[in-house]
């Protein structure tokens, strides 16, 4: 518990990219050791650098939704792990919020994920995370989403949960239809597996 408490210290005061962020070092994650469930997205937003809490804001609210979730277990960190591909918030652009600052994946990811022994779910969502944790999936974000059935259960690619793909989530009903239901299922599953880690009865899921 040492080694994991050193290393939270570490990327809390890490300062690799400060010069390129325009509100400086603020790392935004949420992590402990039991986590079953690893979050994975891009950078946290500007709400989320004020707030200093990661999908505090409407994207997070959907994202939750898909998930079957209150905020209360969403903020859990020995239930659910939130790891951006960037901890800092990497400022916004023309398009959107800038790319996640690439000196932050190889300084801490591997590091992090590591010390998650317990997991047993990982959403991998958007573009940059998609990149990092599917090379192989090479193609657009709606090909690998499509592709979500080679790679469950342990594993569930999805696009972003913010507004601005709205039109996306219009134009693609059965991520709603075909994959949101069973996510809402392997999700309680792996949670119910949490709470019945101790020596007793274990409820069936229906």
């Amino acid at each position: 518990m040492a080694t994991f408490q050193i290393l939270l210290d570490e990327v809390r005061g890490c300062s690799l990219c400060s010069e390129h962020l325009p509100l400086g070092p603020k790392p935004i994650f949420q992590f402990h050791p039991r986590a079953r469930i690893l979050v994975v997205a891009q950078a946290p937003g500007r709400k989320a650098h004020e707030a200093g809490l990661p999908f505090s804001d409407v994207s997070g609210d959907r994202l939750r939704e898909w998930m079957g979730i209150t905020p209360e277990v969403f903020y859990n960190p020995e239930r659910i792990a939130l790891l951006p591909m960037g901890f800092c918030y990497p400022g916004t652009g023309k398009g959107g919020d800038l790319p996640p600052r690439p000196e932050c994946a190889p300084a801490w990811r591997e590091q992090l994920i590591g010390q998650l022994k317990q997991l047993r779910l990982t959403l991998v969502i958007g573009r940059y995370a998609l990149s990092y944790h599917l090379p192989e999936a090479r193609g657009p974000v709606t090909s690998t989403v499509q592709s979500w059935r080679e790679h469950w259960p342990s594993l569930v690619p999805l696009p972003h949960p913010s507004p601005r793909n709205n039109m996306w989530l219009r134009r693609n009903p059965w991520l709603e239809k075909d994959l949101l239901p069973l996510l809402r299922a392997r999700v309680a599953e792996v949670l119910e597996g949490d709470a019945y880690s101790s020596p007793g009865p274990r409820r069936q899921l229906r």
